[in-house]
C-alpha cells in the first residue's frame, strides 16, 4: 500500500505559493515547473485544495495562494483534501477471505482494530505538522542553498 503522490505534491505546491508570492504570479504553469508534473495535475489538486478551504485561486492568470495563515493549515487537513479514502479508511482489505478457513474467517477480527490504530496515529502526528512548519524548513534549506552557492 501507498499513499499517492498527490499528497506531497499539494505539500509542494502551498510551500511553493508561499514561498514566491511576492516574487511571482504563482500560476498552474509556474507550480507545474517547480513540482516536475504537467499543469493538469496542479489544477486537479488545486481545485481540491479550494474545495477544502486551503487555497483561494484567481479567475484568469491571477495565480493561487493560501486562504487561511500557514499555522491555521495541518498536514492532515491537506492529506484529507487530496486524498479520496474509501469510507475514510487508509487501509483496505482484499475482498474475499475464505470463510473456511480459521484465519481467512477472522482475518477482520484480527487486523481491524491495528490498523484503525495505525491510522489514528499517522493522524495525530499530521495534525500536529502545519503548513508554517513546512515553511520554516523550507526557508531553511533554500537560505542554505544560497550560501552554497555564493561559496562557489
Amino acid at each position: 500500500m501507498q499513499i499517492s503522490s498527490r499528497f506531497s505534491i499539494a505539500i509542494h505546491m502551498i510551500a511553493a505559493m508561499e514561498h514566491f508570492k511576492t516574487a511571482y504570479k504563482v500560476t498552474s504553469e509556474f507550480l507545474a515547473g517547480s513540482v516536475g508534473v504537467n499543469p493538469v495535475i496542479i489544477r486537479k489538486i488545486t481545485s481540491q485544495l479550494r474545495d477544502a478551504g486551503i487555497v483561494n485561486v484567481a479567475r484568469g492568470t491571477g495565480g493561487a495562494m493560501l486562504a487561511k495563515e500557514p499555522e491555521e493549515i495541518t498536514l492532515l487537513n491537506v492529506f484529507e483534501a487530496v486524498e479520496s479514502l474509501e469510507n475514510r479508511k487508509l487501509f483496505s482489505f482484499h475482498e474475499n477471505p475464505n470463510p473456511e478457513c480459521p484465519v481467512g474467517r477472522n482475518i477482520h477480527r484480527i487486523l481491524d482494530d491495528k490498523m484503525e490504530r495505525v491510522q489514528s496515529a499517522m493522524e495525530k502526528e499530521l495534525s500536529q505538522i502545519t503548513i508554517a512548519d513546512v515553511l520554516r524548513d523550507t526557508e531553511k534549506y533554500t537560505s542554505e542553498d544560497h550560501r552554497e552557492k555564493a561559496k562557489k
